[in-house]
């Protein structure tokens, strides 16, 4: 019996944002299936826009897995994981113990396929995936500043400066063809001149 997959669907457990007063509360299972969304529509953006040579797919799936190893460690709030250097590098080593734990409840012959989804990357595949964590952490914010929870100006502000630091041009793009549409209402949605 292998453990794996049921070990990883308890990403719905793991609260996210837990220092903040969220009037909606944000698990890591939501969390990573709107990155996967977004790192997959940044890719398609890179490879059919820019001519890159990306696999949205294979972006899709390290965007599933991005935070898996959140079910073991937990989801520690950023201003304590990156507080010092110190930290920072302790709690890298900490998600690269939970990785190898989930690898190891994998069948063997599985394990070298999900190796690249469990492990964290600086290639282009994973500098998109980073790019749709802070995407959506922005739209997180967005949503709790509409519902007029001011618990999250400053984080919004924050994670917009680390966006625009984000030097890809399908980055720009999807922010200003798709990011403001996570300011509208449903109706607002639904408009007819928000279909063109």
């Amino acid at each position: 019996m292998h453990h794996f997959f049921a070990y990883v669907s308890r990403l719905k457990f793991i609260r996210r944002w837990g220092l903040m007063r969220s009037t909606q509360p944000e698990n890591d299972a939501e969390h990573s299936l709107q990155v996967a969304m977004i790192a997959h529509g940044l890719a398609v953006i890179a490879r059919d826009r820019y001519g890159k040579d990306v696999d949205p797919e294979h972006v899709l799936a390290l965007a599933v897995y991005h935070d898996a190893t959140e079910v073991i460690t937990g989801d520690l709030p950023t201003p304590v994981k990156y507080h010092s250097p110190e930290l920072r590098t302790s709690y890298k080593q900490l998600e690269a113990l939970a990785s190898r734990r989930l690898a190891a409840m994998l069948p063997e012959t599985m394990r070298p396929a999900f190796a690249p989804y469990l492990a964290d990357g600086e290639d282009y595949a994973h500098q998109l995936v980073k790019a749709a964590d802070r995407i959506s952490a922005y739209t997180k914010c967005m949503e709790e500043q509409r519902a007029g929870n001011h618990e999250f100006d400053a984080a919004g502000e924050n994670v917009l400066r680390a966006i625009e630091q984000i030097d890809l041009p399908e980055v720009r793009d999807f922010m200003a063809e798709f990011v403001p549409s996570f300011a509208l209402t449903l109706d607002e949605l639904n408009a007819p001149e928000a279909q063109a």
